[in-house]
């Protein structure tokens, strides 16, 4: 291995892992779908019934992804913990600006109740995503 060579574990190249980064980017793309019909109607309320499937489906794909995630026996969990914290930090930090754009203008009630919940899974899927693709191609701890 030369010095200028990233360190790889080779096994992780060859090894088939469950779809963890495709599940929680699809988590992440029914939440954006649902934060802009959410912010389309601004500060009126938005059709509840097309956003709480939305959110619900995105809620039951994370959780498939961490459960995944939980089950995987050679997996660099140093790394991902460590990379993870650092995009959770980041995400929260953004989230919590959309938030606050959200209450400043005026979003009250259930609509406010949908994006908070949309914003959590928004915080924890891009973390999710990143810090699995970071540890895969990780050395083993």
């Amino acid at each position: 291995m030369s010095i200028d060579s990233p360190r790889v574990n080779s096994n992780s190249v060859d090894r088939p892992y469950p779809p963890v980064a495709w599940l929680s980017t699809g988590a992440l793309c029914l939440v954006i779908i649902g934060g802009i019909l959410l912010a389309s109607y601004a500060p009126r309320v938005a059709p509840i019934s097309v956003t709480f499937p939305l959110l619900g489906f995105a809620a039951a794909l994370l959780l498939c992804s961490v459960i995944l995630l939980a089950r995987l026996k050679e997996f660099s969990r140093r790394t991902f913990a460590n990379v993870f914290k650092w995009a959770l930090l980041a995400y929260v930090i953004t989230s919590g600006m959309i938030e606050f754009a959200f209450v400043r203008d005026h979003t009250r009630g259930s609509s406010l109740v949908l994006v908070t919940l949309m914003l959590v899974i928004f915080a924890l899927s891009v973390p999710i995503t990143i810090a699995f693709t970071v540890a895969r191609y990780a050395v083993l701890d």
